[in-house]
């Protein structure tokens, strides 16, 4: 195991921090996102991986990745988080599809990323982040999180923190969807911690803005944003940089925090499932040790790839890392041209939790690929902000030999839904139908044994959705169409999304997006 990892920006080494510093800051004052050069000094044994059920692997990646908590604490996180709050025994199953997408017949799986009690790939994180939070105990306060599940952080297993002072956590966090309702499972009614999620208004799923608004917590705050993703991306970001705000809050004993992926203590745990995947497929006999494996992501951040790519650098025989947009396809384009051009239509989609145009993750990519070059990092992110960067040739050469890409536009996502069902009898989501149409338009990167996507969520979050690329009739209300999928399918919709619709709403709030800063406010005077 590596000695202890120092953390910094990606715009800058200095100062270094320790991960559980670098997790309860979340951003950087600089805007950059923490990164630690000693990534990949650690490496996963493959040797005895098929042995390792989920609970092993999540110690030794996080272990790996955060070596400044112990190993008591990362147990107590892993336990606190998983057990009992996940409806599959595997955590993230890996099921087989019986017709391979492509016609090189490379087999192909799809990793079941929507077991959580959110039913959305976010909850494997989510449901670890406050608890590895609540641990930043030397110079933080003790925000044990209890989860919707019921599955609460027990003071004694929080054994290595030491007592904490009185500063508050306020989460803030901007959702393109799932990421919302993830982090407010996890956060509700956290001691010493509160949460603020903001969401775009009318541009996420009916399901996603009820699972978010009937949110209980008597420390949640939820409000819909005029505008897109991406601009309340932008002004959570500039909340962070608000150096006249962080005094105000300060003075009322109150730090700010994030619960999106720009959080190290949001990304590592999303490292676990690529060998959590590798894992099963060893079992499974489907590769031998050492056999390379393709994964295509569903991504609009770019957080959910950037774990494979995590992965890949602790020692996973990675192919390939295949990033699957839908419309909003600047990641396709940055990927194939080198150009990350921000500046360009947004589309609303079927894939809401992928319309973004700023893929904040990316940040680290461009620093790890770049050797570490925290100038040239910081000169990108300075050009987007008017609009557009272009990196270097030989910086992009490097990428491409990382990392693939395709997209999907609306009519290919519901033809993909339509094949993947009809092929195999298997129900994909609109996000995950993205994978689906470029593993099919594609052939599998040469050399790898198997083909495996990310199903980022259930596709009952997308009920209207995914029954009209099936030709079925869909009833005005959302939770109608689950019954119709549900009896044209045989399958069965998750029970906290079925049961939704009887929740009362309970946060009806909206503002423009230069009312953000105040409503944050507002919130941490309640905490």
């Amino acid at each position: 195991m590596a000695n202890m990892a120092t953390y910094h920006s990606t715009r800058s080494k200095a100062p270094a921090l320790t991960s559980k510093e670098a997790i309860r800051r979340g951003i950087a004052p600089d805007g950059g996102l923490y990164v630690s050069d000693a990534l990949g000094d650690a490496t996963v044994d493959l040797e005895n991986l098929a042995d390792k059920d989920y609970f092993e692997l999540a110690r030794e990646v996080l272990g790996a990745l955060l070596p400044d908590y112990t190993a008591d604490e990362i147990a107590a996180c892993v336990t606190e988080a998983y057990e009992g709050t996940f409806a599959s025994d595997e955590l993230t199953p890996v099921v087989p599809l019986s017709c391979a997408p492509n016609a090189d017949n490379v087999p192909a799986y799809v990793l079941e990323l929507w077991h959580g009690p959110t039913s959305a790939f976010k909850d494997v994180a989510l449901q670890m982040l406050p608890r590895l939070m609540a641990r930043t105990a030397d110079t933080d306060t003790d925000c044990t999180a209890t989860a919707d599940t019921g599955a609460t952080a027990e003071a004694d297993t929080a054994s290595a923190s030491s007592p904490a002072p009185a500063e508050k956590i306020m989460i803030v966090t901007a959702t393109s969807g799932d990421t919302g309702k993830a982090a407010l499972a996890g956060f509700a009614d956290a001691p010493g911690c509160g949460i603020t999620v903001f969401y775009p208004e009318g541009k996420v799923s009916r399901v996603q803005e009820l699972q978010m608004s009937t949110q209980e917590g008597g420390n949640v705050s939820v409000c819909g944003v005029r505008g897109n993703f991406d601009d309340a991306q932008s002004a959570v970001k500039r909340i962070f940089a608000d150096r006249e705000l962080a005094e105000r809050l300060a003075a009322q004993g109150v730090r700010l925090s994030s619960a999106n992926s720009i959080n190290v203590g949001r990304l590592v745990p999303q490292v676990v499932y690529y060998f959590a995947a590798y894992a099963q497929l060893l079992r499974a006999g489907s590769i031998e040790p050492g056999d390379a494996v393709e994964f295509c992501v569903p991504t609009g951040n770019f957080g959910d790839i950037l774990a494979g790519y995590y992965a890949k650098r602790l020692g996973l025989p990675v192919a390939k890392l295949v990033v699957a947009s839908d419309k909003n396809n600047v990641l396709y384009d940055f990927l194939t041209t080198g150009t990350y051009d921000r500046a360009r239509p947004f589309f609303t989609t079927t894939s809401p939790s992928m319309d973004i145009l700023i893929s904040s993750n990316l940040e680290r990519m461009l620093y790890y690929l770049s050797d570490g070059d925290c100038e040239l990092v910081s000169q990108l992110m300075d050009q987007l902000a008017q609009g557009s960067y272009e990196v270097p040739a030989e910086l992009l050469a490097k990428i491409q030999q990382v990392f693939g890409c395709g997209w999907a536009d609306e009519d290919q996502v519901a033809a993909a839904i339509k094949s993947c069902w009809e092929a195999n009898g298997y129900l994909i989501d609109p996000h995950t139908a993205c994978g689906y149409h470029v593993l099919a338009d594609q052939p599998a990167t040469p050399g790898a044994k198997a083909r495996v996507l990310l199903s980022t969520a259930s596709p009952y979050k997308f009920p209207r959705a995914v029954a009209s690329a099936l030709g079925l009739f869909c009833p005005p209300s959302d939770f109608a169409c689950m019954d119709v999928l549900a009896k044209a399918t045989d399958t069965t919709a998750p029970e906290q999304l079925a049961t939704l619709q009887g929740k009362p709403v309970l946060h009806t709030d909206v503002v423009d997006v230069d009312g953000m800063s105040a409503y944050v406010e507002n919130a941490a005077r309640a905490l």
